[in-house]
């Protein structure tokens, strides 16, 4: 873990942009915004926004505090490391669409700030016991949000925004690498006794807020259609390409197993 976080922080520290210093919010152009793009930019600024309870759950599942047994604080003061870094820059993609409404006149500021607070004040939770199983999960969801951020980035006239999104494309493609090779890691050391702990994961797997979010399942599918019928579960297809690359370290005994758990994610 020690040294894919410090792999991490070496590429991290090298991140380019800043929410109030780099974007040229003069020169946005609101009027080149279609309604369900508005919409759009709305929606994710609720799931951005909602750091706080995923960074609780990273807290929660990898603690470090006088209960904690010393080979386990030590693993997880690792995760540490890269978790507040990570958090750090998810507050940034929060802050910076939170930013881009009020500037374009989306929404008021302090109306924002509040209908923003009424759901991040709601419980979000994942209930998972193995490690692997909350590292899965951030995986399939970091690169579902990449997939739609470049969607969404395609359809865009307005210029800030654009820029806004490749920014976001380029720190969710580098979170999705570091989730990605943690999980690998844990597939190798593990073997296919991994597998079922994966499925569970995708199984189970809904977007952050599902549960939460007023009239979520109907706004993410009018969501989906403004990004060229975005489907989050195209980021499945990345976490079989883990996988393989995993299966061929010598803990598999079993092609079976491989080949059980891509049909698994594929019926998914």
């Amino acid at each position: 873990m020690s040294h894919l976080v410090a792999d991490y922080i070496n590429r991290s520290d090298a991140r380019p942009w800043n929410v109030l210093r780099d974007f040229q919010w003069e020169d946005i152009r609101a009027e080149k915004l279609t309604k369900s793009q508005r919409s759009a930019v709305s929606f994710i600024t609720f799931i951005e926004d909602h750091l706080p309870g995923y960074f609780a759950i990273y807290q929660n599942s990898f603690p470090v505090h006088h209960e904690v047994d010393l080979e386990e604080f030590i693993h997880n003061r690792e995760v540490y490391h890269f978790a507040v870094r990570w958090a750090q820059e998810e507050d940034a993609h929060a802050h910076v669409l939170q930013t881009y409404q009020v500037r374009a006149g989306l929404a008021s500021e302090d109306d924002l700030r509040r209908d923003l607070a009424i759901e991040g004040r709601k419980l979000f939770s994942l209930d998972y016991v193995h490690p692997v199983q909350h590292f899965t999960y951030t995986l399939v969801q970091e690169k579902a949000t990449q997939i739609y951020y470049q969607k969404f980035s395609q359809v865009v006239d307005e210029p800030v925004l654009k820029n806004i999104l490749q920014c976001l494309i380029r720190d969710e493609s580098r979170h999705f690498a570091f989730f990605s090779t943690v999980v690998e890691a844990y597939i190798k050391r593990f073997g296919a006794a991994i597998i079922p702990q994966l499925k569970e994961v995708l199984v189970n797997f809904k977007m952050p807020l599902a549960q939460t979010l007023k009239n979520y399942w109907r706004w993410s599918l009018r969501v989906a259609e403004v990004a060229n019928s975005y489907d989050h579960t195209e980021a499945f297809e990345s976490l079989i390409r883990v996988v393989k690359r995993a299966a061929d370290a010598p803990t598999w005994s079993k092609s079976q197993d491989l080949a059980d758990f891509v049909g698994a994610v594929r019926a998914a």
